[in-house]
């Protein structure tokens, strides 16, 4: 049997999938074994539960994004102290 039709999915399989879902990529042969994976895997529920609660906080309406001058001052900052350090 050929691997894409093995319905026993590895957890980095499972997580990419799970990723794939979060972005209605995912086919529903893969939300069905995605699904199977996660009634047997803690590890996997708990990273798509994080995954759904981090899909759940970008929609909403309280993010805010920093602007660009600011990330140029952060990585200007990040690099100096970096320089630093070697």
């Amino acid at each position: 049997m050929s691997k894409k039709n093995n319905i026993f999915l590895s957890c980095d399989e499972a997580n990419h999938t799970c990723d794939k879902t979060q972005y209605n990529d995912a086919s529903l042969w893969e939300k069905i074994k995605l699904n199977l994976h996660l009634i047997y895997c803690s590890a996997c529920r708990e990273y798509t539960k994080n995954n759904a609660k981090l899909t759940k906080l970008m929609r909403g309406k309280e993010v805010k994004i920093m602007p660009n001058t600011e990330k140029t001052n952060l990585q200007k900052a990040f690099e100096k102290e970096l320089a630093n350090h070697k």
